[in-house]
C-alpha cells in the first residue's frame, strides 16, 4: 500500500510546535477525550504513536481503528517497525481460525497492541489503556448488518467504563463531533500545517456549465502537462452521487424538499419528484425554478464512460481503476496502489478508497469529475459527505512538492459548500451546517430511529408499513416526529420492495421507550421482514 501519513522510521521523533503540543496535553491529562483535528498531512498519526508509546511503557493495552481493512496491514506494518511488538490483527475478511488465533494472543496478553476495521473495538484486551480512532468522520464506523453498532459510540462507552483515553483525529471531523467539541465533550486539539514538506495544494472550482465533455478542457490540459514531467494524476469519481436528480445547466439549480432541505428524487415510474423523508412529491420540471432555462436534466454520469474518455485521450498512458468491485478481488487494491506508489501507473480513477489515508510521492494532480453529485443525494448528510469527500480527496496532493494541483469541477460554482471545500474553510462550512441542522431539527439535534419494512409483494409491503405508522401515536403524542411512511430512496433492491418510518427526538430516552413497546406487540406478517436502524448513517 502507499505509505502513511508520515514516514516513521526516517524522522520517528521528530515533532512540529502543534504536534509537540498535543502529545504534552494529552500525556499531562493521562485520561479524557481527545479530538486531533488537522489538515491532511498535519501528523496526527506520529501524535497517535507517541501517546500509544507511553501507553505500552505502563503496561496496558492499545486498541487502533481504521476504518478500512486495506489499512490495518500498513498501520500493523508500521507499528512492528516502530514499536518492535507484533499487533493482533482483527476484522471481518478473517477465517473463524484467524480470528480465534488473535483473540487468543490477546486474551493471554501476549498481544497488547490490536489494530483493525470497527468490530475490533470489541477486542478483550487485557489493561486498556487507549482507543485510537482514525479518520473518525468515515461512515465505515457504522454497522450497516446487526447488530447495527458504531465504532465511535462503543469505544466511548468503553473508555467510560475501563477509565482509558480515548483519541480520536481526522482533517475533516463529523458534525456530531464537532458539536461535541463545541460543547466541550471532546477535547479539540489543532494541527494547522503540513509537516511533509509539501503546501496545500492550489485548489480552483472548473464551472462544467460552459463545458461539453465530461473531462472538462482545464482538467484535460493540466493532465498533459502533469504526464509530461513524469508526475501522476488521480481521477476521483463519486459513484455514491444519485444518477436521477435535477440539475439546470445554465445556473446550477437543484431541487430540494421544501420540509426536509434534502434533495428530491426522480422517479420515473411514477412520474414525479420524491422526498425519502417525508413523503413529499411535485412533478417534474422542465423550466428552472431558479433561472427560467429550459436546459435543464435529470441525469448524472455512467463511470464507464469517463473511463473510456480518458482512455481514449490518452491511448499511452498506464490506467488502473480502483473501487470496491475491484477491491473485493483478494490482493488486486494492493497491486494497483503499490503500482501507483511506484509510479507504473500514471493515472488513477478512483472512488472513495482513494480518499482514505494514502500518501503517494509522485502525485501532483487530482481532479475531481462532478464535485456537486453527491449534493443531489435525498440525505441530510448530502452537504457534509460532499465536504469531506472534497477535502479529503483533494488532501492526497501536493505532500511531497509544492506544485500539487487540485480541479473541482462543478455544475454549481457558487453553491457554498463547493466554494468553501475549495478554500478549505471549515469553521464557515460546520457553521452553517449546524444552523441547516438546528432549524430541520436532524442530528446533532436529535436522535433517529429508522424502520424500514421489504418485501416482493408491494400491496403487503405498504399496508405493513401504514399499519405501522398507525401503531405509533400521533406526531402530538410523541416526544418528537414520525417522517413518513416513504418510500426508500433505493426502493427495491434485490427483488424486495422498500419502505420506511423516521422517528426523530431530542428525548432519546422517550422514543426508545416508545419504539421499543410498540415494536414488541407489532406482527410482521410473513414474506415481511422489518429493520430497525438506531442513529442510522444511511437513509437510502
Amino acid at each position: 500500500l502507499g505509505s502513511s501519513e508520515v514516514d516513521f522510521e526516517s524522522s520517528p521523533h521528530a515533532l512540529s510546535d502543534a504536534q509537540a503540543s498535543a502529545v504534552k496535553r494529552i500525556l499531562e491529562a493521562g485520561q479524557g477525550r481527545f479530538y486531533l483535528h488537522g489538515v491532511t498531512g498535519s501528523g496526527k498519526t506520529e501524535v497517535f504513536l507517541q501517546i500509544a508509546e507511553q501507553v505500552l511503557a505502563q503496561g496496558k493495552g492499545i486498541i487502533y481503528l481504521v476504518p478500512e481493512i486495506a489499512l490495518t496491514h500498513q498501520v500493523s506494518r508500521m507499528l512492528q517497525s516502530r514499536f518492535g511488538h507484533t499487533a493482533a490483527v482483527l476484522h471481518s475478511r478473517m477465517t473463524p481460525s484467524q480470528r480465534l488465533g488473535e483473540w487468543r494472543r490477546i486474551l493471554d496478553g501476549s498481544a497488547r497492541m490490536v489494530i483493525g476495521a470497527r468490530s475490533a473495538v470489541f477486542a478483550p484486551v487485557q489493561q486498556l489503556g487507549l482507543i485510537i480512532l482514525d479518520e473518525e468522520h468515515e461512515g465505515a464506523y457504522k454497522s450497516a448488518d446487526r447488530p447495527r453498532y458504531h465504532a465511535r459510540q462503543v469505544a466511548m462507552k468503553r473508555c467510560i467504563l475501563e477509565q482509558a483515553m480515548l483519541i480520536m483525529g481526522s482533517a475533516t471531523p463529523s458534525v456530531e463531533a464537532m458539536h461535541l467539541m463545541e460543547s466541550g465533550d471532546l477535547e479539540r486539539l489543532g494541527l494547522p500545517e503540513r509537516i511533509s514538506g509539501g503546501k496545500m495544494p492550489a485548489i480552483s472550482i472548473v464551472d462544467m456549465r460552459k463545458e461539453k465533455n465530461v473531462l472538462s478542457r482545464r482538467l484535460v490540459q493540466s493532465m498533459h502537462e502533469t504526464l509530461d514531467s513524469n508526475r501522476q494524476v488521480i481521477l476521483f469519481l463519486n459513484r455514491r452521487g444519485f444518477s436521477h436528480f435535477f440539475h439546470c445547466r445554465s445556473c446550477g439549480e437543484g431541487m430540494q424538499c421544501p420540509h426536509c432541505s434534502v434533495g428530491l428524487t426522480l422517479h420515473k415510474q411514477l412520474g414525479k419528484m420524491v422526498c425519502h423523508y417525508c413523503g413529499y412529491t411535485t412533478k417534474p420540471i422542465d423550466v428552472c425554478p431558479k433561472c427560467s432555462s429550459l436546459d435543464v436534466g435529470y441525469a448524472g454520469f455512467g463511470t464507464e464512460h469517463i473511463e473510456d474518455e480518458v482512455r481514449r485521450l490518452f491511448p499511452d498512458a498506464s490506467i488502473a481503476r480502483l473501487d470496491t468491485d475491484i477491491a473485493k478481488k483478494k490482493g488486486e487494491a494492493e497491486r494497483i496502489l503499490n503500482g501507483f506508489y511506484s509510479g507504473d501507473i500514471q493515472i488513477l480513477l478512483g472512488t472513495q478508497m482513494v480518499a482514505k489515508g494514502l500518501n503517494f510521492p509522485g502525485l501532483r494532480l487530482v481532479g475531481i469529475i462532478v464535485a456537486d453529485t453527491g449534493l443531489h443525494m435525498p440525505d441530510f448528510r448530502a452537504a457534509e459527505r460532499t465536504f469531506n469527500l472534497i477535502t479529503q480527496v483533494a488532501g492526497r496532493a501536493g505532500r511531497y512538492h509544492n506544485d500539487g494541483e487540485v480541479l473541482v469541477q462543478t455544475y454549481q460554482p457558487e453553491n457554498h459548500i463547493i466554494v468553501q471545500a475549495a478554500s478549505g474553510d471549515s469553521e464557515s462550512f460546520y457553521r452553517n451546517e449546524i444552523d441547516v441542522r438546528r432549524m430541520t431539527g436532524f442530528p446533532p439535534f436529535s436522535r433517529m430511529i429508522r424502520l424500514v419494512i421489504r418485501g416482493r409483494q408491494l400491496p403487503l409491503v405498504r399496508s405493513t408499513i401504514n399499519k405501522l405508522r398507525a401503531a405509533f401515536p400521533p406526531d402530538d403524542q410523541l416526544p418528537g416526529d414520525c417522517l413518513g411512511p416513504s418510500e426508500c430512496a433505493l426502493g427495491k433492491i434485490a427483488g424486495n420492495f422498500r419502505y420506511q418510518l423516521i422517528l426523530r427526538s431530542n428525548n432519546a430516552a422517550a422514543m426508545h421507550a416508545i419504539a421499543d413497546r410498540v415494536l414488541k406487540n407489532f406482527e410482521v406478517p410473513r414474506g415481511v421482514f422489518l429493520e430497525v436502524d438506531v442513529d442510522p448513517l444511511q437513509l437510502l
